[in-house]
């Protein structure tokens, strides 16, 4: 059984620059070019929903060049790619927290949300300014400010993405044992994988082994 609904921690960036000797930002550099080929190993594993943890509520915390870094460098890349996009029928998703983010980066990740709304191969969601706890008290204040009766079911459909309210697998790389804040709901009854290699350096053939991984797990969802 291979999952469908897959989230990665994608660690590893500063580290993989730190152990060549270069800036911490080429690290980010090439572990964006990382993303797509995710994304394109995703779909020859038939993997329906991924979920990539960009930057998280608690990144805010890092040195402001290299936040700046990151935003500038996710805007670059999806004018750059907004083709490639395309062409591979990705349905972007964003999840996060809107607040505190530039204007023009909102504008261009809504607009890349809009003009791929008709594809169908794959859905990609972008974690950016998300944390999970974050994302529960969001759903919660939802749900109350309409006076509406707060349960397990209710809290799934008003997460940012309801449609993966329930993650199959959970893959980190980098070595790091930890979910990070990330998808806290989703990941209640996911299967984790963990990595030793950092995400510059992930490929297919990790990716092809994490799923390997998965589909040797018996889930028995509390059962026996």
């Amino acid at each position: 059984m291979r999952p469908q609904i897959v989230g990665i921690v994608m660690d590893g960036n500063g580290r993989w620059a730190e152990q060549r000797g270069l800036a911490r930002v080429e690290g980010h550099r090439q572990g964006a070019r990382a993303v797509f080929r995710t994304i394109e190993a995703a779909l020859v594993l038939n993997i329906k929903h991924l979920i990539l943890y960009a930057f998280s509520t608690e990144n805010w915390k890092r040195p402001y060049e290299e936040v700046s870094f990151l935003f500038s460098l996710l805007r670059k890349h999806l004018m750059l790619q907004e083709r490639r996009i395309m062409e591979l029928g990705v349905r972007f998703y964003w999840i996060g927290r809107r607040g505190g983010l530039p204007a023009d980066l909102v504008a261009a990740l809504e607009r890349l949300e809009r003009k791929t709304a008709r594809n169908e191969r794959i859905s990609v969601y972008l974690a950016l300014n998300y944390g999970g706890r974050a994302e529960i008290a969001d759903a919660a204040a939802h749900l109350a400010a309409r006076s509406l009766l707060i349960t397990p079911q209710s809290i799934s459909q008003a997460l940012y993405a309801p449609q993966i309210a329930e993650c199959d697998l959970i893959i980190r790389t980098a070595g790091e044992k930890r979910l990070s804040n990330f998808l806290l709901w989703q990941a209640a009854y996911a299967e984790l994988v963990f990595l030793d290699v950092l995400w510059p350096d992930f490929g297919y053939e990790h990716f092809a082994l994490a799923v390997e991984e998965f589909s040797r797990r018996k889930r028995r969802f509390g059962g026996l």
